[in-house]
């Protein structure tokens, strides 16, 4: 199994801080946010190789940091061709550039590059080895109001099966969230083509799912504990405070608390 880790965004809504540092570079407690990821990676065996997709803008300074860190995995840079926010290419298209870049035939894990996440990652590929088919990690913040406009928003069965997707709805039907991590089964990548070539919307992963329940059924997985999405200098400022003061621990800690605000 392979993981990407999606950084290939320009985080304008944390300029000045993003404008010439990659958020997924932007330290926590002094590592950086991705090297936090990495740490969850490195202790499921299922993973092989860690692919980093971002961009010429941020190219040397990942190439820098993958030259320094420590792990057991293989770690390798995918370079998406373009150095300004309007050239994007997006999460799913930064999503196909890798497939096709890379040659991807196999199951794939694909992680945002701003996530902090507590589970176990073996629980997830515990989980997608049992339900079988797409699997988006679901994390509930129990108050609507924190959702409104601002997440990915799923509706779930009895089963765990997501009947319902939404992408930042003004409405949300729950406060079920999408965290930006998703397992994909090496058929699931295949329909990425057939979505874009349908005129999807490249940018946020949401779309991609909505259209991909059709298609496939696409189980949650809800996970506990902590999850920051650093999305803003608020939640990036509350992620460093915990990680700081020792309250942001793991493998193995537990706490049923929701720091999204």
């Amino acid at each position: 199994m392979k993981v990407l880790i999606l950084a290939g965004g320009f985080a304008k809504r944390m300029w000045p801080l993003t404008e010439n540092q990659a958020k997924a570079l932007l330290p926590v407690a002094g590592k950086p946010v991705i090297e936090h990821i990495l740490e969850k990676l490195e202790p499921v065996p299922a993973i092989g190789e860690v692919h980093v997709s971002t961009n010429r803008r941020f190219e040397d300074a990942f190439a820098r940091w993958i030259a320094g860190v420590r792990t057991s995995k293989l770690l390798s840079l995918v370079v998406e061709p373009h150095d300004r926010e309007e050239q994007k290419m997006g999460a799913i298209g930064g999503l196909k550039y890798f497939i096709d870049t890379c040659a991807v035939d196999e199951d794939l894990l694909v992680i945002a590059g701003d996530n902090l996440f507590e589970f176990d990652v073996n629980d997830l590929l515990k989980f997608g080895e049992k339900t079988s088919g797409p699997v988006v990690a679901l994390y509930d913040i129990a108050d609507v109001d924190k959702v409104r406009g601002r997440f990915g928003v799923a509706v779930v069965d009895e089963e765990g099966t997501i009947v319902a997707f939404e992408e930042k709805p003004a409405e949300p039907r729950s406060t079920l969230i999408s965290a930006g991590i998703y397992l994909f089964e090496r058929a699931d990548l295949r329909l990425v083509h057939e979505y874009l070539g349908d005129a999807g919307n490249p940018d946020a992963p949401g779309f991609f799912i909505r259209w991909l329940t059709g298609k496939r059924a696409v189980k949650g997985f809800v996970f506990d504990g902590r999850w920051y999405d650093i999305g803003s200098f608020k939640l990036y400022a509350d992620a460093n405070a915990a990680f700081r003061r020792g309250t942001a621990r793991w493998p193995g800690w537990r706490l049923r608390t929701h720091d999204v605000q």
